[in-house]
């Protein structure tokens, strides 16, 4: 099977991408090994958003490949392209941008990006589900 120009693309733009949830997995390590101060609330959601980042970027690379295996066109293909790795950046950029203030024990309003990016990725993943079943 040979890749259209949108999924190799996007699929290269997703790997390379990958290196900034290995730049999450160094602030990990500095939170676990006492190097870099967080509060539990901070630990919780940098670790929440540092899996929720890999796992999201993997399952966009995985979506590029499907997508060309339906015969989806037009908006519905852009959905079903497009909202997993649009789902990688909102989600997981809610669990971190949300706690960023020093000692911060409560969420600010960019938590909002959490249930934002799962309503996306839920969308992209019905788009994609549907679409090969009914290829």
């Amino acid at each position: 099977m040979e890749l259209s120009d949108a999924s190799r693309v996007l699929a290269g733009i997703l790997l390379i991408s990958l290196v900034t949830v290995e730049t999450g997995g160094v602030l990990m390590y500095k939170v676990v090994t006492g190097r870099q101060e967080a509060t539990p609330l901070q630990q919780s959601f940098f670790r929440a958003g540092h899996a929720h980042a890999g796992v999201f970027l993997v399952l966009a690379l995985v979506a590029q490949v499907l997508v060309d295996a339906t015969t989806l066109t037009g908006l519905a293909e852009w959905v079903a392209r497009s909202f997993v790795p649009i789902a990688a950046l909102l989600l997981p950029g809610g669990f971190f941008l949300s706690v960023t203030a020093r000692g911060a024990s409560r969420p600010n309003r960019l938590v909002v990006l959490i249930p934002a990016g799962a309503v996306v990725l839920a969308i992209g993943l019905l788009t994609l589900g549907v679409g090969l079943l009914t290829a």
